[in-house]
């Protein structure tokens, strides 16, 4: 069995017809993913009634017909799931929740972890679909979706430890903590709380060096438009690229016209000898 298309021209048809999917599907899928957090982060806080459980299954069953219709629009079939595993993941452990085996109370947990990782990374990904590039709005509204999801992970967890987060306000304030590398006394006590605990403060370390760069250069960019500012303005260095431009051509100029002046006195010395 192959899983590469052999005719390129329809190759490229399907991954044009993929494309164009993507593209129309893009804001619904959008605003799915953000419910379907949201629905997470209201399970791990309070639990979902069954009216809540059931949109939240209908998402997921949407979701699942999504990635067949795309993966069977893929040329490439096995690229796609190297490309959308995180997503694969996402959408099966939903189903594997519904296994005695997960029952025990420490399956459960490890399962939740991963249900919020996944399903985090999912409304990630929708969302750096929106954006032309991944910018500094991006950095942004990921890292709320990130502090939102994380506090509701870490409150779930951590709720029954002892000395552990009273309320999901808490465990927001001690992720937007964490997140800006400003730190908490509070330190997990839960496995599944550390691990998430580890991942949280990575991506925070990553997207604060980011943020701080970008900031930086915002302040600089309005110092080189200032002419009055320490630093070279970008006004006074074009300034300065015309005048030795122009310098240039003067130059060339009095070159050009010292050799006219030499070539025509040329003759009038032969003559004299």
């Amino acid at each position: 069995m192959t899983y590469e298309s052999p005719d390129p021209s329809l190759s490229q048809a399907r991954s044009e017809v993929l494309q164009q999917l993507e593209a129309w599907l893009d804001l619904p899928m959008l605003i799915l993913s953000f419910v379907w957090l949201a629905l997470l982060i209201v399970e791990l806080i309070w639990g979902l009634n069954p009216l809540l459980d059931a949109v939240s299954t209908t998402i997921w069953i949407l979701f699942i017909f999504n990635f067949l219709l795309e993966f069977a629009l893929a040329p490439h079939k096995r690229s796609y799931l190297r490309r959308n595993w995180l997503t694969v993941c996402s959408l099966a452990l939903p189903a594997l929740r519904t296994l005695r085996i997960l029952r025990v109370v420490r399956a459960a947990r490890g399962i939740r972890l991963l249900g919020v990782m996944t399903r985090t990374n999912r409304g990630m990904r929708s969302l750096s679909a929106s954006f032309r590039r991944r910018g500094f709005g991006y950095v942004i509204a990921s890292t709320t979706l990130v502090a939102l999801v994380g506090a509701a992970g870490m409150y779930a967890f951590e709720q029954e430890v002892p000395n552990g987060f009273e309320s999901y306000g808490t465990a927001l304030w001690w992720t937007a903590m964490l997140l800006t590398t400003m730190g908490s006394d509070y330190f997990p006590q839960s496995p599944e709380g550390r691990i998430l605990c580890f991942m949280l403060a990575v991506y925070g370390f990553a997207v604060f060096g980011y943020v701080t760069a970008t900031i930086a250069t915002f302040f600089v960019d309005r110092d080189a438009e200032d002419d009055a500012a320490e630093i070279a303005g970008t006004k006074s260095i074009q300034a300065l690229q015309a005048e030795i431009a122009a310098l240039r051509t003067e130059i060339r100029a009095m070159s050009h016209d010292h050799s006219m002046i030499r070539s025509s006195s040329q003759p009038a010395d032969l003559e004299g000898h």
